[in-house]
């Protein structure tokens, strides 16, 4: 069962380049490693490290998080986020970055990205949003290149917009 911890996710120029530096920097290995992806699950600090690869776009933060252990947690931020007058957006039994996740999307008064979430099982594809799909935004979504609640037509806009 995993507590609550902090994620971090980072647009990365080379994949291969940040997984060596992360590897060294935090002593662990990547826990999930996917062509244009790959997260680390450290210990010591709890943290989700996220790498999205987005060459033109490294070093910057695609999106913050805080992972729960629960659907029953995830439920609860909703319902307490939305008492505080907080636009959310949920995405319930949503595959998002190989992942099938129920989360709770804000947005922060910079326009920064915050989910909270849990992981209900691991997915072999990166994945979509049924919200999008819902709202026909593009025959591409279908396909496969849309997740985590962004609006981009291809998967390297999908990367910068999901965890």
């Amino acid at each position: 069962m995993v507590m609550s911890r902090m994620q971090l996710a980072l647009n990365v120029d080379d994949l291969d380049t940040a997984i060596g530096f992360y590897s060294k920097l935090f002593n662990t290995h990547p826990a999930k490693r996917k062509p244009g992806y790959a997260n680390f699950a450290v210990v010591e600090p709890p943290l989700k490290l996220v790498l999205l690869e987005n060459p033109g776009r490294g070093g910057t933060i695609n999106h913050l998080g805080v992972e729960v252990d629960s659907s029953e947690k995830v439920h609860a931020e909703i319902a307490r986020l939305s008492g505080e007058g907080l636009f959310t957006q949920e995405e319930i039994n949503a595959t998002c970055c190989f992942a099938t996740q129920d989360k709770v999307w804000v947005t922060g008064p910079a326009n920064e990205k915050w989910e909270v979430y849990t992981v209900l099982a691991d997915s072999e594809t990166f994945g979509t949003s049924p919200k999008l799909l819902e709202q026909n935004v593009t025959e591409d979504a279908e396909e496969g290149a849309v997740c985590c609640g962004g609006s981009a037509a291809d998967s390297a806009e999908a990367r910068t917009a999901c965890c």
